[in-house]
């Protein structure tokens, strides 16, 4: 695949912003480069080593983190771009990619509501193929929406809302046959049986793999998102992307984190057992339907009343989401996985609402 087709025709033309920590290579002791405040910061008095760290702006290309990020994920830092969330990642594909008022993508609801959001907003058309009844994907109906117009295909595995992994088969076959780029959001992996995409970037050059620091990570305050990629995509991500999209205190703080991975760990299985534990209770309401099985941090439930039961927890101080209006999804909540005391809450609260 030949990554340059694929770009818009003024991104291959476009010549990125140069910024004052691209036009210098090596050590440096005194910075007169790029009209930062050379006396420090007013944020931490009396220490100096954090006041330089914030007057100065930061690693375009966050090396050091990207570095640290590619010792656990086992992925070369050519093949990772950092931003300001998924969402900013989201946003280059089509910014890079889909021209326009005359390219299209391909989403699958039900689905995460930003690929949509990200089209609206950069003006191309989604075409819309529905998961089947199982929430799996309708290959039939995907290549019928496929044209030589289609860039992107997003597919959320774990899905979000439905909380299921995608078959695995399924989305080879489409890496495989479309000659777009494959776009698979792994926000939830790490709660997911299944393995990673991202161990096969070097067989798909059209996959790019997208996940996060805001899930399993407990970092959704800093918005940190992944995407990894074939390296002349990674390459187009940098050319298009703000000059300093990831600030210093992000990357200094996700570092710490990075260092603390057996927590991580350890909170991926107790929300995994908490989840098991939840849906069974869940499944023994009186007013629960069905409890959909989930890969994820959270589960999808239809009950009786999806409205009424929310806005009485909502009236208990118990905020859900409310999917019963989302296209396979009528009638249903999504409930994240607390604590094992915000579980007990929820619990008692819907017990106490009737059918």
């Amino acid at each position: 695949m030949d990554i340059n087709k694929l770009q818009r025709e003024n991104i291959k033309n476009l010549k990125p912003y140069s910024t004052a920590r691209d036009e210098y290579k090596g050590q440096a002791s005194v910075f007169l480069d790029a009209n930062e405040n050379s006396y420090g910061s007013p944020l931490f008095n009396g220490d100096d080593a954090v006041q330089q760290n914030y007057n100065r702006y930061p690693d375009p290309l966050q090396l050091d983190l990207k570095d640290a990020i590619s010792k656990i994920k086992g992925v070369p830092i050519e093949n990772t771009f950092l931003g300001n969330g998924s969402d900013e990642a989201i946003d280059l594909l089509y910014r890079a990619f889909c021209e326009p008022g005359r390219d299209n993508v391909i989403i699958l609801p039900p689905t995460y509501g930003m690929y949509e959001v990200s089209a609206g907003i950069n003006n191309v058309e989604t075409r819309k193929v529905n998961l089947l009844p199982n929430f799996q994907l309708d290959l039939e109906g995907i290549a019928e929406a496929i044209d030589e117009n289609t860039k992107l295909i997003f597919i959320c595995s774990p899905n979000n809302p439905t909380g299921n992994s995608i078959i695995r088969t399924d989305i080879e076959t489409i890496l495989a046959n479309f000659n777009g780029l494959v776009v698979i959001d792994e926000a939830y992996i790490n709660y997911a049986k299944q393995k990673t995409f991202i161990q096969e970037l070097t067989e798909y050059p059209n996959l790019v793999v997208l996940q996060t620091f805001s899930k399993a990570w407990g970092l959704a305050a800093l918005r940190l998102g992944m995407a990894f990629a074939a390296q002349p995509v990674i390459d187009v991500f940098n050319k298009v992307k703000p000059p300093y999209n990831i600030n210093q205190a992000t990357q200094d703080i996700a570092l710490r984190a990075l260092q603390n991975i057996e927590q991580v760990n350890e909170w991926i299985k107790i929300t995994v057992a908490d989840r098991e534990q939840l849906s069974k209770d869940l499944a023994e309401l009186e007013i629960v339907k069905k409890v959909y099985p989930s890969d994820a941090n959270f589960v999808l439930a239809e009950v009786i009343d999806a409205k009424a039961t929310y806005d009485a927890l909502v009236d208990q101080g118990i905020i859900i989401r409310d999917r019963s209006k989302v296209t396979l999804c009528e009638g249903c909540l999504r409930i994240t996985i607390g604590t094992g005391k915000e579980n007990e809450v929820l619990l008692a609260a819907l017990k106490n609402i009737k059918s």
